[in-house]
């Protein structure tokens, strides 16, 4: 076995590898861009190497430097995680080439599976199923619109050397397949250098089922059953769930086997993943493999009792597969859901900053490499990040994966509703709300599965705003009260002076005062914030909100976490300031309440109007104005690229822009002034 690896990634896989290496008694060599510096996978490793710049493509995506690391370093073996180099066959090749072990199928299988036209091509001679389509290397555009008439409307053109959703259209009907084609092409050569296209049929609700594949040195292949990776969003997957809901044994088999013989046709060796598209009446088309482990590989370890990472090593090694196919059964279910530093509510908008509060849900009880069994606290959370870490624009805004596993589907749902509402972030805006609403929302529930889930979903996954109900209102009051107590005695030079300490004591009357809260809901509907109006009492306040009266007690308290009496309704919760910003968790929801405090904020002025600003902190891509240019409400300015997400800055109304602020290539700060602009 290997005495030492080199990671060539970062995040949680690089800590996902870490840790099985170390549990096999292999020791980690780490490599890092100057914004990870002080990184989670940095920390977890024996030895870290600076590699370059915060910008991947001078660091992470620097193989001529990791390799150089590698041999300095006396490592054996490279792991490339996913993303970046994990499918860079030129990449596995320099390692072979100076004696390293890429821990990845051979070259020639990536080389085989990184064209999809390629692929299919391959595929059809091996008998797996294909979508009806068109995969040659004729990319004439009259010649294509035949194949789309042929194939029949609606038709979905994809680029062949793509991914990602991007260079991928659906047409509808012929007389639009031109322009769109035109659209698509544009989009692939400028993603990906390469502006061939393939066109297949469009399937209507259609399921993303795929099926984890592995093979060793000496000829092994197995299967390791199936992942639903149906629901997603603009072609990126939110949830994943092992096994597939609805799967007969036999549609398993068909699948399975058809993913070992998309292996064999290639020579495969080590951890890949055959994607296939399947219809609701349960037929089956190959869409492509990925050369490499998944994001979502920690369903399948849950049903199966087995560690793909360790798979992964020792397959490398020479060794042949730890389980036969018959000895892989399916126990129990498991579902996956993406934590992401984003705003759902904004278009998926990444949210960048730092990780000020993070508390995770319960105890991770799944041992990797066991049997389930069916503990009661089955959780895992695969995590890169650590409270006090930042979310970069640089990479890709994963927070967690937050794993659980079940008896049943109907336990391991209930599970991941209680894990998200555990899960407390406090710093940035992140998707746990909208996952929570995901999983307890009828479609998911009831597994009526298909890739267009949350568009169909729409109004019930992004409900408008809702006011912020009384329990939190308190729960925030009591928080700042509270704190104001704490302060004031810690500042008095005499505590025993009624005048130093916030309690709230008066002589002759009892104190009154009034609260402001503001959030989303109140800024929706143009309304006043909430005013949340206290009476002080010997052991305790009268709350008025609402128009309702109530006493209000504190019975339990703890660091944030917070138990109060509102008349006779108890209330639990947690309260985590962010200066005058409280997060409140309570009821298993998150209500974000600014303080407005009068004090704080008199004699502030009010920001420099006509001046759009930057969303979040990233490149500029296009600036799409020029200066004295009069624009209309809605016209896109500036495009600014952040995460692998672009996000355009469009004209607020009818105006004049009066100044561009930054050009093309230039790195901007969060809100700041991109052009001047004047409304008209």
């Amino acid at each position: 076995m290997f005495t030492k690896i080199l990671i060539a990634n970062r995040g949680e896989i690089a800590c996902r590898v870490a840790a099985t290496a170390r549990r096999m008694g292999i020791r980690t060599v780490a490599v890092y861009s100057e914004a990870d510096a002080n990184a989670k996978h940095v920390a977890v490793c024996d030895e870290a190497v600076l590699i370059g710049p915060a910008a991947a493509k001078e660091s992470y995506l620097c193989g001529d430097k990791i390799i150089a690391v590698a041999l300095a370093t006396g490592a054996e073996a490279i792991h490339p995680g996913y993303g970046f180099l994990s499918e860079n066959a030129e990449f596995a090749d320099a390692c072979a080439e100076v004696g390293l072990v890429f821990i990845g199928p051979p070259a020639s299988a990536m080389r085989a599976m990184g064209s999809k036209s390629a692929a299919k091509s391959l595929m059809e001679k091996a008998n797996v199923p294909l979508v009806p389509g068109y995969h040659g290397d004729e990319q004439d555009p009259d010649f294509l619109q035949q194949q789309g008439d042929r194939i029949g409307y609606p038709v979905l053109l994809k680029a062949s050397a793509g991914g990602g959703g991007k260079g991928m259209r659906v047409i509808e009907k012929s007389e639009d397949f031109k322009a769109a084609l035109a659209s698509c092409k544009r989009e692939a050569i400028s993603s990906f250098g390469d502006d061939k296209v393939l066109a297949e049929k469009y399937l209507l609700r259609p399921r993303h089922i795929e099926i984890q594949v592995f093979a060793d040195t000496l000829g092994n292949c197995v299967y390791l059953h199936e992942r639903d990776c149906s629901v997603q969003r603009r072609h990126q997957k939110v949830l994943e769930e092992a096994p597939a809901p609805g799967m007969s044994p036999e549609r398993r088999a068909a699948m399975g086997e058809a993913a070992v013989a998309a292996a064999r046709a290639v020579g495969y060796v080590g951890a890949g993943t055959v994607e296939f598209i399947a219809n609701q009446d349960g037929s089956f088309y190959f869409m492509e493999m990925n050369t490499r482990l998944q994001v979502e590989h920690p369903v399948t370890e849950m049903i199966t009792g087995t560690d793909l990472v360790e798979w992964q090593l020792r397959v490398a090694n020479g060794q042949p597969l730890p389980k036969t196919q018959a000895e892989l059964g399916i126990h129990g279910h498991a579902i996956e859901a993406r934590i992401y530093a984003e705003n759902p509510e904004k278009g998926f908008l990444p949210s960048i900053g730092t990780l000020r509060h993070m508390d995770t849900p319960g105890a991770v009880s799944f041992e990797l490499g066991g049997t389930p069994g069916g503990s009661p606290a089955a959780v895992r959370i695969d995590s890169g990040v650590r409270e006090g870490d930042a979310i970069s624009p640089y990479y890709d805004p994963m927070i967690a994966k937050l794993i659980v596993w079940g008896a049943d589907r109907t336990q391991a749902l209930a599970r991941m509703s209680q894990a998200l509402a555990e899960f407390q972030i406090v710093g940035l805006a992140t998707n746990i709300a909208f996952l929570k609403r995901l999983v307890e929302g009828a479609a998911f529930a009831t597994a009526d599965l298909d890739t267009g889930l949350i568009e169909r979903n729409a109004d019930t996954l992004f409900p408008p705003p809702k006011a912020a109900p009384v329990g939190a209102l308190a729960l925030a009051a009591v928080a700042l009260t509270g704190a104001e107590k704490q302060a004031s005695s810690g500042q008095s030079h005499n505590r025993s002076d009624p005048w130093g300490n916030a309690l709230g004591w008066r002589l002759n009357s009892a104190y009154q005062r009034q609260l402001s809260f503001s959030d989303e809901y109140s800024a929706a509907k143009e309304s006043k914030a909430y005013k949340v109006g206290l009476t002080y009492r010997p052991h305790g306040w009268d709350l008025s909100v609402n128009g309702i009266d109530a006493e209000l007690a504190v019975t339990a308290q703890a660091g944030a976490e917070l138990s109060i009496k509102l008349g006779a309704t108890s209330i639990h919760g947690a309260v985590r300031r962010d200066g005058d910003t409280f997060h409140v968790f309570t009821g298993g929801r998150h209500f974000v309440l600014v303080y407005n405090d009068p004090m704080a904020h008199a004699g502030e002025a009010e920001a420099a109007g006509g001046r759009l600003t930057a969303p979040m902190p990233g490149k500029v891509v296009a600036v799409l104005a020029t200066k004295g240019q009069q624009v209309k409400k809605g016209d896109p300015l500036v495009i600014m690229e952040a995460m692998k997400m672009e996000h355009t800055i469009g004209a607020p109304g009818d105006g004049l822009v009066e100044e561009i602020l930054y050009q093309v290539g230039d790195q901007v700060a969060d809100g700041a002034p991109l052009l001047a602009f004047k409304a008209a």
